[in-house]
C-alpha cells in the first residue's frame, strides 16, 4: 500500500533545508573570494574555512538521523556551529553574509519553537551588524532595532505557521493512511465473509437436499417397494396384487414429481392448490389407503393461510410422522389434529403403536433418533417453532410441533 504523496511545498521545504546550505556556502564562497582581497593567503584561508562549513553541514545535519526536528541537542550544536563558520567567514569579508541566511532556514528545525525564535533572531542580529557594523547613532540603532525585530518577528512567525500546517497535513495523511488501512481490512474481511457466506449456502442447499430427498424420494420408493411386495405375495389374488402395483405406479409418479418440485425448491403439489387443513386431509387419506391404517383428521380453530415455508414445514412433519407410524409402529389407528391459536400454529400426529423409548435429551445432531425426526426438528426450528415427542413402550407416540402462526404475506423465517 503506498504512502499518501506530500504536497509540493513541503517536498520544496525539505530540499532548501537539505541542499540549500550548500547553495548558499557556495555562492558566499564564489562572491567573497571574487571581490576580496587577492592575497593567496587570504584566499586558500577563506577557502579553508568554508570547506570546513560543508563538511560541518554534512557531518552535523546532512548525515543526522530523520525526523532531524526530534535530534534537539545535535541541531542545536549544528546551529552555533553554522552560525559561528558564517560569522567567521563575514569577519573576513561581509560579502560572504549569504551563508549567514541559511541560518533562518536552519532555525527552524530547532525545539522548543522559543530557540527557534531565539535562532532566528541571534541570525538576524549577526547579519545586520557583521554587514553594516554597530549603530553609531541613535537613528542607526531604531533602524537596526526595526530590522532585526522586523526580520525576526516575520521569519518566526512563518516558522510556527509552517509548522502547524505542516502538522495538520502530517494528521490529514495518517488519517487517509488509517481509512486506506480500513479500507482494504474491510474488503479482506468482505471477501471472507462472502467466502463463508458461500460455503454457508452450499452447506445449506445440501441439507435441504437431504431433507427433500429423505421426504420424497426415500419415502416414496419406500412404498413403492411396499406395494412391490405386497402384489408379490397377493400373486394369487388378482385383484390385490392388481391394486397394490397401481399403487407403486402411482406412487412413482408422485415421486418423481415431488423429486423435481424439490430440486426447484417449489413448493409441495399438494399445496399449490389446496389449504394446509385440505393437504393434510389429501395425505392422510392417501397414507391410509396405502397402509391400511386408519386415520382421523381434526382441525381446530379459525384457518389462515401461512407463509408458505410454515405450511412447507408442517406439511413435511406430518408426512415423516405418518411414514414412521407405518414403518416402526405397527399401529391400527393414527391420528392428526391441526390448531389453530392466537400466534401458534399446532400439529399433533398420535399413533397407538409399540411405542419407543425417547432420549431425555435431543441428540448432538438435535434428532431424537434416525434422520426422519431430525428433519423434523430441522425443519421446525428454521420456522422458528418447536418439536416435542412423547412416546414409551406399549403406550403409542404422539409428535407435536408448534410454530409462529405467520399469516402468508407477512415476513417470513428464512427457509427452504
Amino acid at each position: 500500500m503506498n504512502a499518501p504523496a506530500r504536497p509540493a511545498w513541503e517536498r520544496f521545504g525539505d530540499a532548501m533545508l537539505e541542499w540549500g546550505g550548500y547553495v548558499l556556502l557556495g555562492l558566499a564562497t564564489f562572491t567573497g573570494i571574487s571581490a576580496g582581497s587577492d592575497d593567496p593567503i587570504w584566499r586558500v584561508t577563506s577557502l579553508g574555512i568554508a570547506a570546513a562549513a560543508a563538511v560541518w553541514l554534512y557531518a552535523m545535519y546532512t548525515r543526522a538521523p530523520a525526523p532531524r526536528i526530534e535530534q534537539r541537542v545535535r541541531m542545536r550544536v549544528f546551529f552555533v556551529g553554522l552560525l559561528a563558520f558564517a560569522a567567521l567567514l563575514m569577519l573576513r569579508l561581509p560579502l560572504f553574509f549569504p551563508f549567514m541566511i541559511a541560518g533562518f532556514f536552519y532555525a527552524t528545525v530547532l525545539r522548543p519553537f522559543a530557540l527557534a525564535v531565539l535562532g532566528v533572531g541571534t541570525t538576524s542580529v549577526l547579519i545586520n551588524t557583521l554587514i553594516a557594523g554597530v549603530p553609531q547613532s541613535a537613528e542607526a540603532w531604531t533602524w537596526w532595532i526595526v530590522i532585526v525585530g522586523v526580520q525576526t518577528l516575520v521569519i518566526s512567525a512563518g516558522v510556527v505557521f509552517g509548522e502547524k500546517v505542516t502538522e495538520q497535513s502530517e494528521q490529514r495523511r495518517e488519517a487517509l493512511d488509517s481509512l486506506e488501512k480500513a479500507l482494504v481490512e474491510n474488503a479482506g474481511l468482505q471477501a471472507q465473509l462472502v467466502t463463508q457466506a458461500r460455503e454457508a449456502g452450499v452447506l445449506e442447499e445440501r441439507q435441504r437436499m437431504a431433507r427433500e430427498i429423505h421426504d420424497t424420494l426415500a419415502q416414496g420408493l419406500t412404498g413403492i417397494i411396499t406395494q412391490l411386495e405386497a402384489a408379490d405375495e397377493a400373486h394369487d389374488r388378482p385383484s390385490d396384487r392388481d391394486r397394490h402395483l397401481d399403487n407403486a405406479q402411482r406412487l412413482a409418479r408422485e415421486s418423481l414429481r415431488e423429486a423435481r418440485r424439490s430440486v426447484e425448491a417449489s413448493i409441495p403439489s399438494a399445496l399449490e392448490t389446496a389449504t394446509l387443513p385440505e393437504a393434510l386431509t389429501t395425505i392422510a387419506a392417501e397414507w391410509s389407503d396405502l397402509n391400511g391404517i386408519p386415520v382421523d383428521v381434526t382441525v381446530t380453530g379459525d384457518v389462515i393461510a401461512l407463509q408458505p415455508d410454515v405450511e412447507v414445514a408442517l406439511l413435511r412433519t406430518a408426512q415423516e410422522a405418518l411414514t414412521n407410524v407405518a414403518k416402526h409402529a405397527s399401529a391400527t389407528r393414527a391420528g392428526l389434529t391441526l390448531s389453530y391459536m392466537h400466534d401458534v400454529v399446532a400439529l399433533d400426529v398420535r399413533d397407538d403403536g409399540v411405542g419407543f423409548s425417547v432420549p431425555d435429551r435431543p441428540q448432538p445432531d438435535g434428532s431424537g433418533s434416525g434422520f426422519g425426526l431430525s428433519g423434523m426438528r430441522q425443519r421446525v426450528a428454521r420456522v422458528a417453532g418447536s418439536l416435542a415427542i412423547e412416546s414409551e413402550p406399549g403406550a403409542g407416540t404422539a409428535i407435536s410441533a408448534r410454530v409462529p402462526a405467520i399469516a402468508a404475506g407477512a415476513l417470513s423465517p428464512s427457509a427452504s
